[in-house]
């Protein structure tokens, strides 16, 4: 079948594709605000992320103190060893489980901000 020769090509074309967003498009700080599904989603995540890291935080603990008791039954004559245990056994990695607590903590409320901000 031949083409009729006044047929003309059409030519499709789309939005540039270095367009800005859409008219209806809302940032994720929009959708916190406005209190929407999608913002309580946000938050959400951010809250579930930091119990996550608490609870790991709490089970570290547990394993660090809680069989102390024991310890220190089994052996009764050995108070010296009680505050030595307490006091210099216990206390750094304490800190050093708070100082990782904050940091992870810190990290995660980062990494909000650069998913709300759209960064």
């Amino acid at each position: 079948m031949p083409q009729d020769p006044t047929e003309r090509r059409v030519v499709v074309t789309g939005p540039p594709r270095r367009a800005r967003r859409a008219f209806g498009y809302y940032r994720p700080r929009t959708e916190i605000d406005e209190q929407t599904t999608l913002g309580h989603t946000y938050v959400r995540s951010l809250m579930r992320i930091q119990l996550r890291t608490g609870l790991i935080v709490f089970a570290i603990l547990m394993l660090l103190v809680g069989p102390l008791p024991l310890v220190f039954a089994a052996a009764p004559d050995a108070r010296r060893l009680e505050w030595a245990v307490l006091g210099f056994g216990l206390y750094p990695p304490l800190v050093l489980l708070a100082r990782w607590y904050v940091r992870r903590a810190e990290r995660n409320e980062r990494d909000f901000v650069r998913l709300v901000e759209d960064r």
